[in-house]
């Protein structure tokens, strides 16, 4: 597994000059002293980071020495119905991570690396708002049977901002008194600082697993499947209600018994307090032909098996980008599969929703 500082040591923070007015802004970058500090007038355009794809081999590196610290502007909810009830609005956006599949750069540019934002009181005060707002959840639905649940993490991965700040601490520390209502956020980085933040089950972590064989090829600089499944018995216990998140599902020659090696070793694994709460998510993959043409500058291995056009089709997606999914009729059928290979070894971690 990457240590903190090979994920993540900063030698430049870019600002925005709102930063200083928040005490989470003048922590950061005390924390980070040594860093080179340069002020931009918008965490979101900033030209050496963003839309120069021919700077594509620097991805690794800006994403392990480049920090983006800015102001949330918009703090509205959005409805899901998937993975939660609503999105949040973001405390961070772009990950130290690299995983080849992310969507995350489809939008923002090729770098992609971490932008904080140090209003999270005011993050924080809007989704108390809401909850208060939307009061109890009158009957039961896939997200919860009991709570609405907020996102909190969409384009990013909240373990690894807590090695920035203490944005998720106090994020997590909110949903402790918020009565219908609990955060959620999946992951693939085990940070074991946030097993000391008494989440209390009000906080769902979803540890994003799939075959390791899969996982060293696309999952870039995340922690290895193994630490994953191992850390789901110690989130549980520290009071987190943890679900696993079955994604991407990549479809290749051999992937069948993979899949059902990891059914297997997560059956062996878990104690039987996690089992009484395992849920999951599955999601095949998705692509994106923009995506794969930067992949192919810096990554062209992991296109082997996700580029494959004699099994995918071209899917219009809800915010009406091009991307490619597996054919409608083999991707029923194969979910249908994984899904029967999860039962038969795993018979108690109920299926949330899967696509």
């Amino acid at each position: 597994m990457p240590s903190p500082s090979q994920l993540l040591a900063p030698k430049r923070i870019y600002f925005e000059p709102a930063v200083l007015g928040f005490e989470r802004g003048r922590e950061i970058l005390a924390r980070f002293a040594d860093a080179e500090r340069v002020e931009v007038q918008s965490h979101t355009r900033i030209p050496q980071l963003y839309g120069d794809s021919a700077s594509a081999e620097d991805w690794l590196r800006l994403k392990r020495d480049v920090l983006v610290l800015g102001v949330k502007k918009g703090l509205q909810m959005r409805p899901n119905g998937r993975s939660a009830d609503f999105i949040a609005p973001s405390s961070s956006n772009g990950c130290a991570m690299a995983c080849s599949y992310c969507y995350v750069p489809r939008r923002k540019g090729y770098a992609n690396p971490i932008s904080v934002f140090v209003n999270v009181g005011q993050v924080i005060a809007a989704i108390r708002k809401h909850a208060a707002a939307t009061g109890p959840k009158a009957a039961p639905n896939q997200v919860d049977p009991r709570a609405w649940v907020y996102d909190l993490g969409e384009n990013g991965d909240l373990s690894v901002d807590a090695l920035v700040s203490d944005n998720v601490r106090d994020l997590v520390a909110a949903f402790r008194d918020l009565p219908h209502a609990k955060g959620s956020f999946a992951t693939k980085f085990v940070n074991r600082d946030l097993l000391r933040y008494d989440p209390q089950g009000r906080t769902r972590v979803r540890f994003s697993l799939m075959p390791a064989e899969m996982a060293k090829l696309v999952d870039v600089r995340t922690s290895p499947m193994d630490e994953r499944i191992r850390a789901i018995n110690d989130f549980v216990e520290a009071g987190y209600e943890v679900h696993a998140n079955f994604s991407p599902v990549v479809v290749h020659e051999g992937w069948q018994a993979e899949w059902r090696r990891l059914f297997a070793e997560i059956d062996d694994a878990l104690t039987p307090a996690a089992k009484a709460q395992l849920k999951c998510e599955v999601i095949m993959l998705t692509h994106n032909e923009g995506l794969h043409d930067l992949n192919m500058s810096w990554h062209p291995k992991a296109e082997t098996f996700l580029w494959r056009p004699d099994i995918q089709e071209e899917k219009r997606s809800e915010n009406g980008m091009a991307n490619v999914r597996y054919r409608h009729g083999w991707k029923r059928q194969w979910l249908d599969q994984l899904l029967g290979w999860m039962g038969e070894t795993m018979p108690y971690c109920g299926v949330r929703y899967a696509f």
